[in-house]
């Protein structure tokens, strides 16, 4: 398992915080994860950990920084989970990965659990630095395969967002439907991944605020964090599975570092 902090934020002023989440997670791993559900005992100094260093000033070079460092990742590690940082990250995450799969010859597939689609219509100029409410639209776009695309979860869409996901028949799963049986969901997601690439993102707004309320967009209605946890599990083991981001936890704006308890939480079951 390779680990990699991406410190980068473009929130609109909204996620200034989120650069520190990856060193806070690791953190609270290495003094209050003891070991992970199934018993394996947590021990960072025997997982690879890397930082691509950014300049959150200057967004262009983040970016580029962000595809070269994560598309020699994807070319040397079989498996990497990338802490945020907020969403925007996930653009260049994902086109790098896109490019990859291209290469290999492989089918890309990306998964994402968010509150919000993250669909709305790019700032003209800012093409290759899509803000944290733009990424997914931009990386469409962009040419990554609308239909091997899942959104889980969002539960306030713009009229702009819903418009964009019916023309480009982006595929979605209400909180109402995964809750109602999370058993036959992941079966679904996993049916939906076979036979390709897997990059899967996970916002933490797409948790429930009572239980992870260190983060920029507060949206009531979400899954429990006993929910999310076991999700994380069972997609887990998906022999396809190349990447994970985490993004969108804030330190700043956490209480009793609870949210990121609960990411260092998700990051053991990962490991």
């Amino acid at each position: 398992m390779f680990i990699v902090k991406v410190p980068g934020i473009n929130g609109l002023g909204k996620t200034n915080g989120c650069e520190k989440a990856g060193n806070e997670i690791l953190k609270c791993v290495r003094e209050e994860i003891y070991s992970n559900e199934s018993g394996k005992a947590m021990d960072l100094d025997k997982v690879d950990l890397e930082e691509i260093h950014l300049d959150n000033s200057n967004l262009e070079l983040t970016n580029k920084l962000i595809c070269k460092n994560s598309m020699e990742i994807y070319d040397s590690k079989e498996k990497t989970i990338f802490l945020g940082g907020d969403h925007s990250i996930s653009y260049s995450l994902g086109k790098s990965f896109l490019e990859h799969c291209k290469e290999n010859k492989t089918e890309p597939c990306l998964i994402i659990f968010d509150a919000r689609p993250d669909c709305m219509p790019v700032t003209k100029g800012c093409e290759e630095h899509p803000n944290h409410e733009e990424w997914l639209r931009a990386l469409i776009e962009r040419g990554f395969p609308s239909k091997n695309v899942l959104l889980i979860g969002n539960r306030n869409s713009d009229p702009s967002e819903i418009k964009f996901l019916k023309e480009n028949n982006i595929r979605t799963i209400s909180i109402n439907q995964f809750t109602e049986n999370i058993e036959d969901i992941c079966e679904i997601i996993m049916e939906f991944s076979s036979k390709k690439e897997l990059y899967l993102s996970l916002d933490i707004d797409v948790v429930d605020p009572a239980f992870a309320i260190g983060t920029g967009y507060r949206e009531s209605g979400g899954l429990t964090s006993r929910q999310f946890i076991y999700t994380i599990q069972r997609l887990n083991k998906i022999k396809n599975l190349r990447a994970i981001d985490l993004v969108e936890i804030n330190p700043d704006k956490d209480m009793n570092n609870m949210t990121i308890k609960l990411g260092a939480k998700i990051l053991a079951e990962l490991i």
